[in-house]
């Protein structure tokens, strides 16, 4: 008898064994097989407007593609790129060419590359009392971001419309310090970060608040009714997608950029947004 239970006892151990043994080897497979068979996963880093909006608008384009892109939304200009280099991320949409390279200048270990040129949102000023630039008084407040690559897009809207006067040569590099001649002494000492311009808009603060398309377009601002002043469509510099440079040749990477330059995206950007968002040529 207790022969009998012993030998029962190491069979069902066996058995045991083996079924646990078997669904190792089923799950393995089965991971494996899926990512033979399945969609390939992407994930790409994106400020929310527009720049998500339009990723949206791809998913199904993406789907057709057998690839399921994956849209993480960031609210400030800093962690996209942190995200990209921690390979938290496979890509990121939201910077210019300017921003890429003050990044890559002021981080080392960064290793980016733009891999297309996507759409353009012109940087606006904005005044809730003022109908134009020239109307703003001696010693106007104006308000603008503190990211240092914004300011060679900023000042020169202000020395087209004859208020202010670079030093000669500095164009998109220029900054308040190369201010040459302000006869309207206008203040531009206010530096915040670009996410809170349109907040500080709506607050009634400064004369004059100038502020990134996409902030315009999340903060609700009427680009239309209160924007006095903008970049000319001609040297509004474009939104990149920007990858690490070992990824730069992917399959997915490049049906990415194909699909953002596609037809159907290009519609739904000049449908969506109305002139806030230009469509880089």
């Amino acid at each position: 008898m207790k022969k009998f239970l012993s030998f029962m006892i190491l069979s069902l151990l066996v058995l045991a064994l083996a079924a646990c043994g078997g669904g190792n080897e089923a799950n393995d497979e089965g991971a494996t097989g899926g990512e033979e068979e399945g969609n390939k996963k992407l994930v790409v880093g994106a400020s929310v407007i527009p720049h998500a909006e339009v990723l949206e608008a791809a998913v199904p384009l993406l789907k057709e593609k057998g690839i399921d892109l994956e849209i993480q939304e960031f609210t400030d200009y800093i962690l996209p790129n942190v995200a990209l280099d921690s390979k938290e991320i496979d890509a990121n949409y939201f910077q210019t060419p300017g921003y890429l390279a003050l990044q890559m200048e002021e981080n080392e270990d960064f290793d980016f590359v733009s891999v297309g040129e996507i759409h353009q949102e012109p940087i606006g000023i904005y005044s809730k009392e003022y109908d134009s630039l020239e109307d703003l008084p001696e010693g106007a407040k104006i308000i603008m971001s503190d990211s240092l690559s914004d300011h060679g897009r900023i000042l020169p809207i202000f020395e087209k419309e004859g208020l202010i006067k670079l030093k000669e040569g500095v164009g998109e590099n220029a900054r308040v310090e190369d201010i040459v001649e302000n006869p309207k002494n206008l203040d531009f000492s206010t530096l915040i970060e670009a996410r809170l311009l349109a907040s500080s808009f709506e607050s009634g603060e400064g004369d004059a608040v100038v502020i990134n398309g996409n902030y315009a377009l999340e903060g609700g601002i009427k680009i239309e009714e209160d924007g006095i002043a903008f970049e000319g469509s001609d040297v509004v510099p474009p939104n990149l997608i920007v990858v690490r440079s070992e990824d730069k040749d992917r399959e997915e990477i490049q049906a990415l950029v194909e699909v953002l330059k596609s037809d159907e995206i290009r519609q739904f950007i000049e449908e969506t947004y109305s002139g806030a968002v230009l469509l880089a040529e």
